[in-house]
């Protein structure tokens, strides 16, 4: 056998025992007439030593041996003078007996250690030699538990994992398709799935009562640390079940995983907020609440006193941040520049510092004591605390406020990566309105269920009418999110007729559906969880890319394999595609 032993599993327990390990060397120092290698598998990394007790053939080969040389090494273990407590494997080494080279390596690109010398497109080129990496390992590692205990938990409820199709009908009410040429039906085309959502639904009609799927889908849209072209999904549907039977049971995974994999154990109900309430305190709709510093509608508060930027504006809102009446003008400056980027958009912003002796603000010529003191009372500021205020249209303004909180959050220490704050944020609107085009969208899906309390406003107020949507979040990320379906055809087709469908163009492009409901559609709902995302939340990374083995980059290329890339004029032939040059 190539191996007896991994290179991660060696302890004092070994020591007498002659072993033989299979790797990659990831170091040699020679000191004198001692040779040191570090052997490296996934499971971990092991010193092996040439000594003046190893022959003469051992030693010369130990010398020859270069880094990522593919080795197996049989000696006997034995404890270690100088033990490394950062190592596993730190209170022995293997004294060598034996050298095999299994295969030679290049010098590689960069050094595949935790720090590596390399820059993040350099080793997304070489990746295969990234994922050798102990980081990375980790990371794959990371996702691999994570999946089985999904699994684990759901088969356990009685979910059944059923594959759905790559191929399917393209609907481009949602984001952007890719879109794959049929060869057998030239001029067709079929998409890859942006999610299985209508075929889980099917199964619910075709009494699959508890279905789950960790499945691949796919949406060209622009790219960013969080988001890829292909990602996975923890996608689930239950039939026969309310918000409350979903969000019930899902919360219990979500608490399974992260005694299972984080060794922690949340014993109380996960909080709830409406979305209206994350609007209107966060300036979001996936608020992160490990720290407070919420925000705090003055605009009546403020108005009237004949300052132009406050009296003109929609909308002004203010956070207060605890303890920091002391920041300088150069530290308000920086502030200030950072609302005024282009991603925020910010004409500028005004602060108050709440001091023993009385508030100095940037609007002192316009504002008295008393003013600032009823803003500071609205804040809940009191002396020490610095009151940052922004105004203008509303939207964009909670976006501003949001962005400044989440900035003074990392500045201060508050969002700690060891630290996690789940939240379910429900009753979002129903549908959203789009002044380009004339006409309203549905903020999650078109089958999605209205709330029962707000159906007749379907017909005469269809922007208040609000979802039986949710969203689990975690620390300010959008982890999950599902909802109740409609599962009655007449409303259904309310729905589709409110979102501007003709009868004509909803059979056409989702005909088996509303078809299927005829047969006889139980209720039902569900919720999907982005795996990617919250492998990268239990790691304690902002990017995805990590946990994902083969990664595109910002563009959504794969440089490694150099894909997407031109295909032949037989290929396009055969599919009857003309490029247009």
């Amino acid at each position: 056998m190539y191996r007896t032993h991994t290179c991660g599993e060696l302890r004092s327990e070994q020591i007498g025992s002659r072993v033989t390990l299979a790797g990659w060397v990831q170091k040699v120092r020679t000191l004198g007439a001692m040779t040191f290698i570090d052997i490296r598998d996934r499971y971990g990394i092991t010193q092996l030593v040439a000594d003046d007790k190893s022959s003469e053939k051992v030693r010369e080969e130990a010398s020859q041996l270069g880094r990522e040389f593919v080795i197996a090494a049989t000696g006997v273990v034995r404890e270690r003078e100088s033990k490394n407590s950062k190592m596993e494997t730190g209170d022995i080494e293997v004294a060598l007996e034996k050298i095999e080279l299994l295969n030679s390596s290049e010098v590689p690109p960069f050094t595949i250690e935790d720090q590596s010398d390399g820059g993040e497109e350099l080793r997304m080129r070489y990746r295969y030699l990234d994922l050798r990496r102990s980081p990375l390992r980790k990371a794959m590692e990371l996702r691999h538990r994570m999946a089985f205990e999904i699994r684990r938990y759901l088969d356990s409820k009685g979910f059944l994992e059923i594959e759905t199709p790559y191929l399917i009908k393209s609907t481009p009410e949602g984001a952007r398709d890719f879109i794959v040429p049929s060869r057998m039906n030239a001029g067709e085309f079929y998409a890859l799935p942006q999610s299985p959502q209508t075929f889980k639904q099917l199964l619910m009609v075709a009494g699959y009562d508890r279905y789950f799927q960790i499945v691949r889908c796919f949406r060209d849209e622009d790219l960013r640390a969080d988001r890829q072209p292909e990602f996975t999904q923890v996608d689930c549907e239950m039939s026969f079940v309310d918000r409350e039977d979903i969000l019930s049971m899902f919360e219990g995974l979500i608490k399974e995983l992260f005694v299972k994999v984080k060794g922690l154990e949340f014993k109380e109900q996960f909080p709830r907020m409406s979305y209206a309430e994350a609007m209107e305190r966060y300036g979001c709709d996936k608020p992160d609440i490990r720290f407070g510093m919420l925000i705090n509608d003055i605009t009546e508060d403020v108005k009237g006193r004949n300052f132009v930027v406050f009296d003109s504006a929609e909308y002004i809102g203010a956070i207060c941040v605890k303890g920091c009446a002391t920041y300088t003008r150069k530290q308000l400056d920086e502030l200030t520049a950072f609302v005024k980027r282009p991603q925020i958009g910010m004409s500028g912003m005004v602060y108050a510092r709440v001091e023993e002796q009385g508030i100095k603000s940037s609007v002192d010529k316009f504002y008295s004591q008393e003013d600032l003191a009823r803003v500071a009372a609205k804040c809940g500021a009191e002396a020490g605390d610095l009151i940052l205020i922004l105004s203008g249209a509303k939207k964009k303004t909670l976006a501003g406020l949001c962005a400044l909180r989440l900035e003074m959050g990392e500045r201060l220490g508050l969002r700690k990566a060891d630290e996690y704050a789940p939240l379910w944020v429900v009753d979002f609107p129903l549908l959203e309105w789009d002044d380009e085009t004339e006409r309203y969208y549905a903020m999650h899906h078109p089958f999605t269920s209205p709330k029962k309390e707000d159906f007749d406003l379907l017909a005469t107020d269809p922007g208040k009418v609000r979802a039986e949507a949710y969203d689990f979040v975690l620390n300010g990320v959008e982890v999950g999110g599902g909802s109740i379906r409609i599962h009655d055809t007449k409303m259904q087709e309310r729905m589709f007729e409110t979102l501007g469908f003709t009868r004509e163009k909803a059979m056409e492009q989702f005909g088996f559906l509303i078809n299927a409901f005829k047969f006889g559609a139980p209720p039902h709902g569900g919720i999907a969880f982005g795996l990617d995302r919250w492998c990268s939340l239990f790691g304690g990374t902002e990017s995805i890319r990590d946990y994902i083995a083969f990664p595109k980059n910002n563009s959504g290329r794969d440089t490694m394999i150099d894909s997407p890339s031109p295909v032949s004029d037989e290929q396009l032939k055969e599919l009857q595609i003309t490029l247009c040059k």
